[in-house]
């Protein structure tokens, strides 16, 4: 895994602050920030950075990352974001989490992700009424994103230490792994989403030589096999990276991501799956360079790709593309304080979708968790 790129993908967003050494000053559990206040609608901020986000509806959702002093977990219970206790010491980090109810949910991430110790894969299982590491294999290495279609029926992947794609499956009783694709000297997984128990997608990046290249692969209900990838970078001599993949059908899938030289923002990825093969989708790069971590479909017709645009070492301003069923095109989203990012990205219907990250208040600079509301008419 390339943990060093500067084009940060939702993984790495937590690793870069354990590494600041900054001391949290962490709101309590029982905490809550409800919306309503003037600037941002759905504000919760606490010293941090979020990961991933994940709704079932209205009324509930999930948000994962880190503090310093551990893993970070807020709930949305349809009036405000509250803070819950989540298992974790200092060091473990939250990558993913998926929801299938309001009494299932699952958050994935890493011990020890600094990389001053042996990082080991850690998951977490929400009962209904509180989180509890769940038993797994227990690997080193990180996971960085899961999805799940039931409660039988779950993925998680990421890469192991030694980097190579690590795929585990949650068969309704244990955690197993599943045989994956590594390709290249270097390969992870960043990024899964699943429509049934017979189909899935995996995304992420693989170093072949001097080469960056995307990674695809697709569960067909047996084995995991590599799909062929656009990289529509690699004509202009960058690296393609993809972060995130929604799907909504078998035969209707997104992925995004960007092509960069590896220094910093490059130029905006989306790619489609038509059932058939993946095809690039023309996106939006705006600023002096642009990256998506993460994407949400509602429908063939709907959906959100969220992330950042800056250049260099300088600034960055969140990033919201919305698909229209003909083209993607920008939506204004708040970008608080110097440099800001969204990571992730869900949605329940056209008119409620939730976007999050972090925000420092001076470049590259200790940074505070940032939750984004679409209610239909507004990112606020």
């Amino acid at each position: 895994m390339n943990i060093l790129r500067f084009a940060v993908r939702p993984v790495m967003l937590a690793v870069l602050f354990l590494l600041t050494g900054v001391v949290a000053q962490v709101m309590p559990a029982a905490a809550a920030v409800r919306t309503g206040s003037p600037g941002l609608a759905a504000s919760f901020a606490v010293s941090g950075s979020l990961s991933d986000v994940a709704a079932t509806s209205a009324s509930n959702a999930w948000a994962v990352g880190s503090t310093s002093s551990g893993t970070l977990i807020v709930r949305w219970n349809g009036t405000v974001w509250k803070r819950v206790p989540s298992p974790g010491s200092a060091g473990s980090v939250l990558y993913g989490v998926a929801a299938t109810s309001s009494r299932d949910a699952w958050a994935v991430g890493c011990t020890d992700c600094s990389g001053r110790g042996v990082s080991k894969t850690l998951i977490l299982r929400w009962n209904g009424t509180a989180w509890q590491p769940a038993p797994s294999p227990g690997l080193t290495g990180s996971l960085s994103s899961v999805a799940a279609t039931s409660a039988s029926n779950v993925w998680a992947v990421g890469s192991t230490s030694k980097g190579r794609t690590l795929i585990e499956r949650w068969n309704g009783t244990a955690w197993k792994r599943v045989p994956s694709p590594s390709p290249g000297s270097d390969a992870s997984l960043d990024g899964v989403a699943a429509s049934s128990a017979g189909s899935a997608w995996a995304v992420g990046s693989t170093i072949s030589g001097f080469s960056d290249n995307a990674l695809i692969e697709r569960w067909n209900g047996t084995a995991w096999t590599r799909v062929p990838s656009p990289n529509p970078g690699a004509s202009q001599g960058l690296a393609d990276y993809l972060g995130a993949v929604a799907v909504t059908s078998a035969g209707h899938a997104w992925t995004v991501g960007d092509a960069s030289c590896g220094c910093g923002p490059g130029l905006s990825v989306t790619e489609r799956w038509n059932g058939t093969a993946w095809k690039q989708v023309p996106s939006p790069s705006p600023g002096g360079g642009s990256l998506l971590s993460g994407v949400a479909a509602v429908s063939g017709s709907t959906a959100w790709a969220v992330g950042e645009t800056g250049s260099g070492d300088g600034p960055t301003k969140t990033l919201t593309l919305w698909w229209n069923g003909t083209a993607w095109k920008r939506v204004s989203s708040p970008s608080p304080g110097a440099s800001a990012r969204l990571s992730a990205v869900a949605a329940t219907s056209v008119r409620n979708a939730w976007a999050v990250g972090s925000t420092s208040k001076i470049n590259h600079g200790s940074s505070e968790t940032l939750i984004l509301h679409w209610d239909g008419t507004t990112w606020k």
